[in-house]
């Protein structure tokens, strides 16, 4: 009588099986893992500028992404600021100021604002909301 076994063959099957269940376990853990964030050049091709303010609109942000500022340090700087310091073009206390020129600024989930304070530049609307998801 011949005995049935687990010979090479149902071995193989069951490597198979196991590679199978690692690439789906990969892939379920790829789709659903953290997408990488994106980086943004405020204002495009004309930088951080008199006209910034309308750039945000029609655009989707999301906390961790990176706005790159981009403008002549003698003319601009960009502060990190907050609804009263947006509103009133000031600069409270713990306002973050960057005046490289090449400024990168991680988002924050909600609201982020940011003026410029040189030459009355946030009273002439340099000033920008940017809302991250």
């Amino acid at each position: 009588m011949a005995r049935r076994g687990r010979g090479i063959a149902s071995q193989g099957a069951a490597v198979v099986a196991a590679a199978a269940f690692a690439v789906a376990c990969c892939c379920i853990a790829g789709c659903s893992g953290v997408a990488s964030a994106a980086t943004y050049t405020v204002g495009d091709g004309s930088g951080w500028s008199l006209g910034s303010a309308s750039w945000p609109n029609g655009k989707q942000f999301h906390a961790g992404d990176v706005l790159v500022f981009r403008y002549m340090t003698w003319m601009h700087n960009v502060v990190a600021v907050s609804e009263d310091g947006y509103n009133g073009c000031t600069t409270p206390a713990g306002s973050r100021t960057y005046a490289s020129g090449n400024d990168s600024v991680t988002l924050a989930r909600g609201d982020n604002r940011f003026i410029c304070t040189r030459y009355g530049h946030c009273y002439y609307g340099m000033r920008m909301v940017v809302n991250a998801a």
